[in-house]
């Protein structure tokens, strides 16, 4: 989970440690635990609320799958998927040959 081993937590909680003291730290801890729990429960229910708002036809969305680098990959996919597009190969040149020049473009 977000590439934290145990050698890195380790160091988290002794710096916490250090920092808070060991008599503010589980009080500390508690008050984390409390805001994550809220900050799923707010985002469980926008999920939910959205869900309700789309309809029937969006009844699995996730809250990820509005990530816009999701979007894209899955229209991708799709599309390398669907057997009207082809790849087209590039164009062999012949020993010498130059490629095309548009003077237009550069």
């Amino acid at each position: 989970m977000f590439g934290v081993g145990l050698a890195e937590l380790a160091l988290i909680a002794f710096v916490a440690v250090i920092a808070f003291g060991p008599d503010r730290l589980p009080v500390l801890a508690k008050q984390a635990g409390i805001m994550l729990r809220k900050a799923r429960v707010m985002a469980n229910s926008a999920r939910d609320e959205l869900r309700e708002e789309l309809g029937p036809d969006y009844a699995d969305l996730e809250l990820r799958d509005l990530d816009p680098r999701t979007i894209v990959r899955r229209h991708i996919i799709e599309a390398m998927e669907d057997e009207d597009i082809r790849p087209v190969a590039p164009p062999v040149l012949a020993e010498g040959q130059r490629p095309p020049y548009d003077v237009d473009a550069t």
